[in-house]
């Protein structure tokens, strides 16, 4: 595009007459535009006839190679604006809904509760706004589990947030071998043993996790042996904690829950002692569940040494156990009949314990009689979610630097 030596309309005229069959090819859409608003303002395009105006519109095209369309249509914009340029590509984008600020909100409770997934983070959401009335969580109230995800894996998010031994089954003629049926009624628990293994021969604490299978309402201890000298006074403190009377008592065939001993507590507690059934796996698969989602998650895998267990108990009594109750969020099964016997179980609703105790027919009545329903109201309303998260992990942190362990 050599503008050194302009053309006349004569001899444009001229060159179109001979060069019919001559094309040019210009480079690079900004040089063609910018020597083509050159053209027509040195020609004074809008001044001319109707015939120089077809010439001149053949000699753009002959020059550019563009289609005869295309100069149409720029030099329509240069009719109306003045000039030949291209027009901004303007992308398209749906209007940001979640704010940095949401996204470091996001970041702040996940930590603090130790990272639940979607759809347990999603409710605490929506509790903080709902229930405790914080006014930052307005916009979080509505996020979708899906949308939760999405913003975890976004990079401000990531700047703000970064040997099991199973017991061995022995066959004692204690307990009754079936499944037990709470009918809705709370105070049928699920038990299990946690062990937090061994080293250089010695044996590590054992954690001692008890669920409530219609509200799962959850109580954990620790114990250094899992002998009845030590496991009877701490399974008494376990079931004294639970705000309901216990009606059934469900295990595995562990040795350390089948035997004389717990079956004579048990026995004068009036409660009814069942045990899981061959072949069953699922007889005991809540208590099992919350051993990986609760303990595992907040104690690790990582050996502890048994002379910790009653610093252990202590943190589970006054910190982790009001947390799992009253704050954290779980998936409430919903059973499907699918026919031939067949039972679908679908999760599409969670609630923190205290609240599934609140839906229980008659729930104030089943109480302990030393128990007031007011006393856990005051107990749910002190903090909220994340305020007793972050006093329960501050909490942990005190517990493993006394302990000696590192937090993963």
């Amino acid at each position: 595009m050599d503008d050194s030596k302009w053309l006349s309309l004569e001899e444009i005229r001229a060159f179109l007459a001979g060069a019919e069959a001559v094309e040019f090819a210009a480079q690079g859409r900004k040089e063609v535009y910018a020597w083509m608003e050159r053209v027509l303002v040195r020609h004074e395009y809008a001044r001319q006839g109707k015939a120089d105006k077809g010439m001149l519109r053949r000699y753009v095209e002959k020059m550019t190679g563009l289609s005869r369309a295309q100069v149409t249509r720029l030099i329509a914009a240069y009719a109306a604006t003045g000039r030949v340029k291209a027009t901004e590509y303007k992308r398209h984008r749906f209007a940001a809904r979640y704010t940095k600020a949401d996204v470091d909100l996001l970041a702040y409770v996940d930590k603090a509760h130790g990272n639940l997934s979607g759809p347990a983070t999603r409710r605490i959401l929506a509790r903080e706004y709902e229930v405790y009335g914080q006014a930052a969580y307005e916009r979080l109230a509505q996020i979708s589990s899906a949308q939760i995800y999405r913003l975890r894996a976004t990079a401000g998010y990531r700047k703000r947030n970064a040997s099991y031994e199973p017991t061995r089954p022995t066959v004692i003629a204690i307990g009754e071998r079936r499944r037990p049926q709470p009918n809705g009624q709370p105070g049928y628990l699920r038990i299990d043993t946690v062990h937090q293994g061994d080293f250089d021969g010695a044996k590590g604490v054992y954690h001692i996790n008890a669920v409530d299978e219609v509200t799962q309402w959850q109580v954990m201890a620790a114990t250094p042996r899992i002998a009845e000298l030590w496991l009877i006074p701490v399974l008494e403190a376990i079931l004294a904690q639970f705000p309901f009377p216990i009606r059934g008592f469900h295990s595995d065939n562990g040795s350390e829950y089948i035997n004389r001993d717990v079956s004579g507590l048990l026995g004068k507690l009036l409660v009814e002692q069942t045990k899981s059934r061959s072949r069953h796996s699922n007889d005991n698969g809540l208590v099992e569940a919350k051993n990986g989602a609760v303990i595992r998650k907040h104690l690790g895998y990582g050996y502890i040494a048994a002379q910790h267990a009653e610093e252990i108990t202590r943190f589970y009594r006054e910190h982790l156990n009001p947390y799992v109750n009253f704050h954290r969020p779980c998936a409430v099964p919903e059973s499907r009949h699918l026919g031939n016997g067949r039972i679908q179980r679908v999760y599409r609703r969670w609630a923190t314990p205290y609240e599934l105790l609140q839906e229980a027919e008659g729930w104030e009545k089943r109480l302990r009689p030393e128990l007031a329903a007011a006393q856990l109201e005051t107990q749910a309303g002190a903090q909220t979610d994340t305020e007793a998260a972050i006093l329960m992990q501050e909490a942990k942190r005190d517990l493993f630097r006394r302990i000696g362990r590192k937090i993963a």
